[in-house]
């Protein structure tokens, strides 16, 4: 596995949004860059685990943490305008936006599917990493060197049988991925890439693979040194790629 140990100040001062925060690998991250210096703003769809968070993480990093609770399966393009003018009330710049945040819908054939799940999963998965991007674009433009990080997965790059909007919503993300990229690449020094976290002992991956031994999947925090790294400044130059967590390698992006 990848090993990257920056210094412990490396995220001081830098603003980083996370989708998803409230569980699985975004609240590893929120914890991991924490740790870093790193002021973070946190969404989650569960007040209530954000809020344990928060308590958490505010000892560590006092004063650095805000938390705010959204539904993306329900937010309105008004309420990422709202989101939008919250943010630049507390910060003039946004360094880091890492899209996390998705639903795993049903497992099932598509001749089966059922619509309410296929619209939904396209809302959280596809949509809020649209209208969030575009919301936050200003704030991201006006960093030296901003970093959008969209959570991709393996069905998202070659289909596979039953997996239904999950998958379809990840081929999404990776051609939302590919457009931004190529139209910031050439005028702006934000970098976009994606990135598939591969089988993570996570609750989402217990609920796909039921009879799974968690334990044969490795934890969140043993990703955290690539996701480290594609914040670093060594990684200033890997843009518009779809990366692996697994055998990771600076060397071959």
């Amino acid at each position: 596995m990848f090993q990257f140990n920056p210094p412990k100040d490396f995220l001081h001062n830098r603003y980083v949004l996370i989708t998803g925060a409230s569980d699985g690998i975004g609240k590893t991250c929120a914890e991991t860059f924490a740790g870093y210096g790193a002021n973070l703003i946190l969404l989650g769809r569960s007040q209530e685990k954000l809020e344990k968070l928060f308590d958490r993480l505010d000892v560590l990093a006092p004063g650095r943490i805000t938390i705010q609770p959204v539904d993306f399966a329900t937010a309105t393009t008004e309420d990422y305008k709202v989101l939008a003018e919250h943010l630049n009330a507390q910060t003039s710049v946004l360094h880091v936006l890492l899209h996390n945040a998705a639903l795993l819908g049903t497992r099932t054939p598509i001749q089966y599917y059922p619509e309410s799940d296929w619209e939904t999963l396209m809302k959280v998965n596809v949509g809020s990493g649209f209208y969030l991007t575009k919301a936050l674009l200003p704030l991201l433009l006006a960093a030296d060197s901003a970093r959008i990080l969209f959570t991709s997965s393996s069905v998202g790059r070659k289909g596979r049988a039953w997996w239904g909007g999950y998958g379809v919503s990840k081929f999404a993300v990776e051609g939302l991925m590919q457009t931004l990229a190529d139209e910031v690449g050439t005028t702006t020094s934000i970098k976009v890439n994606s990135i598939n976290p591969g089988g993570t002992r996570t609750a989402m991956r217990q609920t796909a693979y039921p009879a799974e031994n968690p334990a044969s999947q490795p934890t969140p925090e043993s990703l955290m040194p690539v996701y480290l790294y594609l914040l670093s400044e060594q990684a200033a130059a890997i843009h518009g790629k779809a990366l692996d967590v697994r055998n990771f390698d600076p060397a071959t992006v």
